[in-house]
């Protein structure tokens, strides 16, 4: 697999530890309707419709679900808003590797690689063992401190629980993906087939 490497800084403001598959079919609606993400954003705050304890986390946890549903085309967003449970966290965990380049390369060169190569487990050392091997690239990860490093790599693993790619006890789960999906993921370049553990060809 030939691997591009990205100077651009990694984004590394994933800290809500979830996918927030409940609410995103919700905002997406909202945006179907009005088509803009900024309204979406305050009619989500207003209601609090993401059902958040206080103020401050339905703020954090609207912007961060938003910023990354912004990465789905306007189809994707429609069809999130009828989705399945399995197409939902397909199209959210693809948008969550499109919005953090972090997660999509992880991702493609460790989730999907050990899958494809018969190695059936994903543990903390192997995304520690893939930090270590960006931070020549990117010199942004050597100026974590260990609390940081530590919540990045639990909300990740979080992530892809939620996302139904790795079990609780780290065995990868095969992922077929879905028949309204898959051509949204195909057509992209490079493909976002990619994310996944799957024997389909990126």
């Amino acid at each position: 697999m030939n691997i591009v490497h990205d100077p651009q800084r990694y984004q590394l403001s994933f800290t809500s530890g979830a996918l927030h598959l409940r609410g995103a079919p919700v905002a997406a609606g909202l945006y179907r309707e009005n088509r803009d993400w900024r309204e979406t954003n305050r009619v989500l705050r207003a209601n609090n419709l993401l059902q958040a304890r206080t103020d401050a986390t339905s703020a954090r946890w609207a912007r961060e679900l938003i910023q990354r549903l912004e990465m789905l085309s306007d189809p994707e967003i429609d069809l999130l808003t009828d989705a399945t449970a399995e197409e939902s966290m397909q199209l959210v965990w693809a948008a969550t590797c499109r919005k953090y380049s972090l997660i999509g390369e992880f991702a493609e060169e460790v989730l999907r690689e050990r899958f494809l190569l018969l190695q059936p487990t994903l543990t903390h050392q192997h995304f520690d063992s893939f930090m270590s091997s960006k931070q020549l690239w990117h010199e942004e990860l050597e100026d974590l401190t260990e609390s940081t490093y530590r919540k990045l790599r639990s909300n990740l693993f979080a992530m892809l629980r939620e996302a139904e790619l790795i079990t609780e006890e780290g065995v990868i789960i095969p992922v077929v993906l879905a028949n309204r999906v898959r051509p949204h993921f195909a057509r992209r370049v490079p493909s976002d087939i990619r994310f996944f553990p799957t024997r389909e060809a990126a």
